[in-house]
């Protein structure tokens, strides 16, 4: 009956790639870490069993059979909140773009550390639980207050409040969702306000490249995220971008540069 208990408790992956090598080596490693896996060798599978499994986390090629990883991850995000990591070749960058727009929560390019992918994996599913838990409690008549709310580490700048151990970001006092990487990114931004970060810096701190060879990923993040926070992306006044440099967290709402 233990045994039992603790499959239950296991968080399931769903791998999608039609290399089967690659997919034996993640199955290998992702069960060694306690996941379950199942696995798909092409887009219309892996559709089907997202619907049909609920994984709690999806690895998505994009170069897949009958249907490609892009439109998978689309189809999915409308009509699931389920953690999706893509997975693709280091040339391919205008996938990688189109695959943050569509909601792509992570991006790792092959050859891949095994060790980094798994690392990705837990942040992801962390964030997701945490998420799943403040909605519960949102959700959920509060007769007191939590008494340890003050030893959270948290980030208030203006109207921007992060609550870092709770991967939890309001504005305005309005709860906004971010994937895990557009949460590293305010994040870090936000841990030095009115100091502007360069691109590179925060590909090498926030993603760990050490190449910078995509800078346009770093864009994409930081206007996914205008998107969410500011009441105006053409005018942003909290996100702001210093030309030719970089970005940075206004500390004052009057500043703005673009």
């Amino acid at each position: 009956m233990e045994e039992n208990n603790i499959e239950e408790t296991k968080k399931t992956i769903l791998i999608v790639d039609d290399e089967k090598p690659i997919v034996d080596i993640l199955i290998y490693n992702l069960q060694k870490e306690g996941y379950n896996t199942i696995e798909a060798y092409d887009g219309e599978t892996a559709i089907d069993l997202a619907f049909d499994q609920k994984p709690d986390l999806i690895l998505l090629d994009i170069m897949l059979p009958k249907i490609d990883g892009l439109t998978v991850c689309k189809r999915i995000r409308n009509s699931m909140n389920i953690p999706i990591i893509m997975i693709s070749a280091k040339d391919e960058e205008i996938d990688k773009i189109l695959g943050l727009e569509l909601g792509a929560d992570d991006y790792i390019t092959k050859p891949f550390s095994v060790r980094e992918l798994v690392a990705r994996v837990k942040a992801n599913l962390r964030k997701a639980e945490i998420n799943v838990t403040n909605k519960q409690i949102d959700n959920s008549i509060v007769i007191e207050k939590p008494k340890e709310k003050e030893q959270d580490k948290v980030i208030e700048i203006g109207e921007i409040f992060i609550n870092l151990d709770k991967f939890e970001v309001k504005v305005r006092n309005k709860p906004i969702e971010l994937t895990l990487r557009e949460f590293e990114v305010l994040r870090y931004l936000a841990s030095q306000p009115g100091q502007v970060v360069t691109r590179e810096t925060l590909l090498e701190k926030v993603w760990g490249y050490e190449y910078y060879g995509d800078i346009r990923t770093v864009d994409v993040t930081i206007r996914r995220i205008r998107e969410k926070i500011e009441v105006d992306t053409s005018s942003p006044k909290l996100l702001i971008t210093k030309r030719g440099v970089g970005y940075y967290i206004s500390s004052k709402e009057k500043e703005n540069e673009g």
